[in-house]
């Protein structure tokens, strides 16, 4: 590509930019953050206004520039992103010089559902063959301006009209295959997957249909309800929410989301102004999902159905939400069994209860109530068992002070044995834990040495004078103690600038390293922001820590080795003892 990119990264500070879309906060010279593309605790999340760079020490350990974080935020591909940015910034894209083979099958495949999700609504609106699904739509009280807003179409009950009318498109079977819309026999045939049903487009947060959903309209026949597109490279059930792309500025401005089970639980509060209700593609929340809604907000509102299965999907959707630290509520309908028919049945009322919901723990103690309903001891433990494990979760002592209270008093027993259980399942968790623990992969010697040297070289280069305290350093150290032979290389690098100027120049100094030595850089160079400023007495024990490891390295090679060098062995042997005295 031409300087289109450099160009565009030029125009926008990675830290306005990043932080438009989560909370960074100082920390030296750059910025810190909890990772938004897995859940933490402690911020592993670091962005570096210096190199224009960020970088995730936790279970990403990913980074890039802005490009490559708005390719993650938004889960789309390289040349996607720079068309967005450059739009921003008003640089146009001139030339490309290289091919970006998964943006331009993405591309295809989104047209490809575009056309698709066209020839459904004109079947539904132009043709007589919709009219059947046009007259259940009006059944259902939904109004054109609402079909449009989801564009709503009908997938004809033909084996191969959609087919037909994509070649004639110039799109392939086995592309249309490949994206979801046509299943193949065992004779290798191809056939339209969606026939004979209601068709809702399934898009992504920008708008763009990722896949589709099909409903039969004749609930008596034997076939399933809903069929969806299946796992494409463009759909991905895990991380969609039907209806985001309409309601994402409302949960933003309300800073509440209401989660929801069925297409129609969406489309039918939208048409009453309800905008920030959402539709789990699946049984239960995903963290794909969470992670989409925590962009917009901090608070959830479940309202799945209240049947057993419900309940279920409920309890799951808690446990994931919890670990995001979402605010969890729960509204129960008291008229309708789901959204769809409660708003349509009595609006009044519905506002009314969407304004109420209760606290997460409080519908949980509810449901156990209703569940196991009898004054026996086995039921009693029976509701403890399945309220105590979500109660043992809250971190705030209040609300967990509450609840335990709330709980003994519905069990008629003394809080102290509420705290006693509570205890036993901590105790549970953390044996679990350890369990875990001893069976997950431990950090060897090795790691802990190659750690060490990267956090001494990252401090070096953050500091306010990386020549200065390189003197300190390297008046101790060579880069023979270095075991990394790209550390070993940036050091040479670093003291050959050293010797010739003055004062280090950070972006002259990168553009001497090679295209694999500066990803290497990059993320070295972040690495000491994740920990506090070092003392200067455990800088110095940094030091010799590494000067303890390299000799020893230097000592088992020569112990290895055929010649055999008394001298030296005793020499480094010598050293050795002298660092390891000033260790300890």
């Amino acid at each position: 590509m031409d300087n289109s990119v450099e160009e565009v990264k030029k125009r926008i500070d990675i830290v306005d930019f990043i932080g438009s879309f989560i909370t960074l906060k100082k920390a030296g010279r750059n910025f810190k953050a909890l990772c938004p593309f897995h859940q933490e605790k402690t911020p592993s999340f670091i962005v570096s206004p210096d190199r224009q760079i960020w970088h995730c020490f936790g279970a990403c350990n990913e980074g890039g520039d802005l490009i490559k974080f708005l390719m993650k935020w938004e889960n789309i591909t390289f040349y996607e992103a720079l068309k967005e940015l450059a739009q921003k910034t008003g640089v146009t894209l001139k030339k490309i010089s290289f091919e970006d083979k998964v943006w331009k099958k993405k591309e295809r495949f989104i047209n490809m559902n575009l056309l698709a999700a066209e020839f459904f609504s004109y079947i539904l609106k132009n043709q007589k063959y919709g009219q059947k699904a046009f007259d259940y739509l009006k059944s259902r009280q939904i109004k054109e301006p609402t079909i449009k807003a989801f564009q709503l179409g009908y997938a004809p009950n033909s084996w191969d009209s959609l087919k037909n009318f994509l070649k004639k498109k110039k799109f392939t079977e086995e592309e249309m295959f490949e994206n979801g819309l046509l299943v193949k026999n065992e004779n290798g045939n191809y056939y339209d997957r969606f026939r004979g049903r209601l068709i809702f487009p399934i898009k992504d947060s920008r708008g763009l249909i990722v896949g589709f959903s099909g409903r039969i309209l004749d609930n008596d026949k034997k076939e399933a309800k809903y069929i969806n597109s299946p796992e494409t490279p463009i759909y991905h059930k895990r991380e969609t929410l039907f209806g985001i792309n309409l309601a994402k500025e409302t949960i933003k401005k309300e800073n509440n989301v209401y989660l929801v089970e069925g297409e129609f639980d969406v489309i039918s509060p939208y048409q009453y102004g309800f905008t920030n209700f959402v539709a789990i593609k699946g049984t239960a929340l995903t963290n794909e999902q969470l992670l989409l809604l925590k962009r917009y907000t901090d608070r959830i509102t479940l309202m799945l159905d209240m049947d057993e299965a419900g309940i279920e999907s409920t309890k799951r959707s808690i446990e994931e939400a919890e670990r995001l630290e979402f605010d969890i509520r729960v509204v129960s309908l008291a008229s309708g069994k789901d959204p769809d028919e409660a708003v349509r049945l009595d609006l009044k009322n519905f506002k009314k209860q969407i304004k109420k919901p209760i606290p997460v723990y409080d519908f949980l103690i509810d449901v156990a109530k209703k569940k196991y309903p009898e004054d026996t001891s086995f039921d009693k433990k029976k509701i403890a068992d399945f309220v105590l494990p979500f109660i043992e979760k809250i971190l705030n002592p209040i609300i967990r002070s509450y609840y335990v209270k709330k709980l003994a008093t519905v069990l008629n027993v003394t809080q102290e044995s509420i705290e006693m259980m509570l205890k036993i399942i901590k105790k549970n968790k953390k044996q679990q834990e350890i369990t875990k623990l001893k069976f997950s992969q431990k950090t060897t010697k090795q790691d802990r040495e190659l750690i060490l040297e990267k956090y001494l070289l990252s401090y070096i280069f953050q500091s306010d004078n990386p020549f200065l305290l390189a003197e300190q350093v390297f008046n101790f150290l060579n880069c023979d103690d270095f075991q990394q032979p790209s550390y070993k290389k940036i050091v040479e690098i670093f003291l050959e600038e050293k010797n010739n100027k003055n004062k280090l120049d950070l972006n002259q100094f990168i553009s001497k390293l090679s295209q694999e030595l500066r990803a290497v850089f990059d993320e070295l160079y972040l690495f000491a922001s994740v920990e506090e400023s070092l003392t200067n007495k455990d800088f110095k024990k940094l030091l010799t820590e590494i000067k303890k490891n390299s000799l020893k390295r230097q000592i088992k090679k020569l112990l290895e080795g055929d010649d055999n060098n008394k001298e030296k062995l005793l020499e480094l042997n010598k050293k050795l003892k002298e660092v390891e005295k000033l260790l300890s």
